[in-house]
């Protein structure tokens, strides 16, 4: 969960909870530790919520705040909706559905003079001229989310067809293609590989054992980026 999310969990959980309530209690709720609960009340109190409480005592969040509405510049509103046009029309249509989805909700939480610069078209962001592989983007974001293994099949045209198991850590834009950055098993190195390439992707159940996060800081010092059609990579 991400902090900005639990932070709103926190509220409604205080919320919920009309008496003094123990730090433990809050805790076991978000399923987060007790030391997380005490650093989120402090951002709470610091951005204005009435928590009365300290830790050992409990806390309680008195009736009547409400969180202030989001505070962009022109140029940071112009950015996100730029940028978003940019994923929704670059992407699969479940991640553009998303990305409308949290554009309304951005919107509907803006402060009301500047609504005019979210609705203001002021950047046109073209359609990509080559089509996409026809590969679900949102299963490998599925298998990225949950460190998951994949197994993928190269198309006959780039290869033999043949299964090979990845431990993909990356989804990749470059130009008007979709690769994806990951460890393979057959050779135990990193590879960055074009989804035009790719006849079928299936997600295991199977997770990998590394740190994804620590994989991509791996993957990044060796600059690995494809450097031909066929979907070879140098590095």
């Amino acid at each position: 969960m991400a902090r900005s999310d639990r932070l709103f969990e926190l509220m409604q959980v205080l919320r919920r909870h009309r008496r003094t309530v123990s730090g433990r209690i809050l805790a076991q709720e978000l399923g987060v530790s007790l030391r997380t609960i005490r650093r989120d009340v402090l951002t709470l109190q610091g951005m204005g919520a009435d928590i009365d409480g300290e830790p050992g005592l409990g806390y309680v969040l008195k009736p009547g705040f409400l969180l202030p509405p989001l505070s962009f510049t022109e140029e940071e509103i112009q950015a996100l909706v730029t940028g978003a046009l940019w994923v929704s029309r670059h992407t699969d249509d479940k991640f553009a559905f998303a990305v409308k989805n949290a554009l309304a909700k951005i919107n509907a939480v803006l402060a009301p003079d500047m609504r005019p610069a979210f609705e203001d078209e002021t950047f046109y962001v073209s359609s990509p001229t080559l089509h996409f592989a026809p590969i679900d983007l949102s299963e490998i974001r599925r298998s990225l989310r949950n460190q998951c293994k994949l197994r993928i099949t190269l198309s006959i045209n780039h290869g033999p067809m043949e299964d090979q198991v990845i431990w993909p850590i990356m989804l990749g834009f470059i130009e008007n293609r979709h690769s994806v950055a990951a460890w393979c098993e057959a050779d135990a190195r990193f590879r960055m590989i074009d989804l035009d390439n790719v006849a079928n992707v299936e997600v295991l159940e199977e997770r990998y054992s590394r740190n994804r996060r620590q994989m991509i800081k791996e993957w990044r010092a060796l600059n690995i980026l494809p450097c031909n059609s066929r979907g070879e990579t140098c590095e």
